[in-house]
């Protein structure tokens, strides 16, 4: 009689083959690829979230041969976290530019209803971000924030607050004399085209053309 419990234990007792198979990784993907640098070129940093990780390669293969295309290896979020990783992210290399952006997560509601970061609060954090940044040295161009779309987009960001936004870093750069590199009304003007449906994300093919105009402007910084 007792066949049968001892048979049931040693099944439960056998490995499961199965779930103990490795599932296979994921790719890392190669915008977060280290980036060995040519020594005979200029360095140039990336600073920005998923959309910039979604033109960084398009820039490097523009810029392949004319210069170092570097990002933090990371989604740059709001400027809350380009506070607390800045110095980080510079490490200690000279950089001869620095294009930059936070935006989109600063104006987005968080499930607490109200934004991630206040515009009082985001001009603020932007002023002390980018006096750290003029300690580089580097050409600094900031790129305004992208569009948010007439859509009903998940987290929850109003498509006049970009605006806002993007009025409130104007002042900051104004006032530090960073030059602005209008992404926005670049997107804007053919955003059916390049943006996804109901998101702020782009296309493969919008993240390209977004590649190039970043590209035609950091160029532009190094002649």
């Amino acid at each position: 009689m007792r066949i049968i419990p001892l048979l049931i234990a040693a099944i439960l007792a056998t490995p499961n083959l199965h779930a103990q198979a490795k599932k296979p990784k994921r790719k890392p993907n190669p915008v977060f690829a280290p980036v060995k640098d040519n020594p005979k070129l200029p360095r140039v940093l990336l600073i920005g979230d998923s959309i910039s990780i979604g033109y960084t390669l398009g820039v490097r293969k523009r810029m392949e041969g004319k210069a170092n295309v570097h990002r933090p290896p990371t989604n740059c979020g709001p400027t809350l976290r380009g506070l607390e990783q800045i110095d980080a992210w510079l490490g200690d290399g000279k950089w001869d530019v620095i294009h930059f952006n936070w935006g989109l997560h600063d104006l987005k509601f968080m499930p607490h209803g109200k934004r991630q970061v206040l515009p009082a609060a985001y001009e603020k954090n932007l002023d002390s971000l980018v006096r750290r940044l003029k300690q580089t040295g580097a050409k600094l161009i900031w790129r305004n924030t992208t569009p948010v779309p007439e859509a009903k987009v998940r987290p929850r960001r109003i498509p006049s607050d970009v605006v806002s936004y993007n009025a409130a870093a104007r002042r900051v750069m104004q006032k530090h004399g960073v030059p602005i590199h209008g992404l926005y009304s670049f997107a804007l003007a053919r955003l059916e085209k390049i943006q996804l449906p109901a998101n702020v994300h782009f296309t493969p093919g919008g993240s390209a053309i977004l590649g190039g105009e970043v590209a035609k402007v950091i160029l532009d910084a190094l002649k």
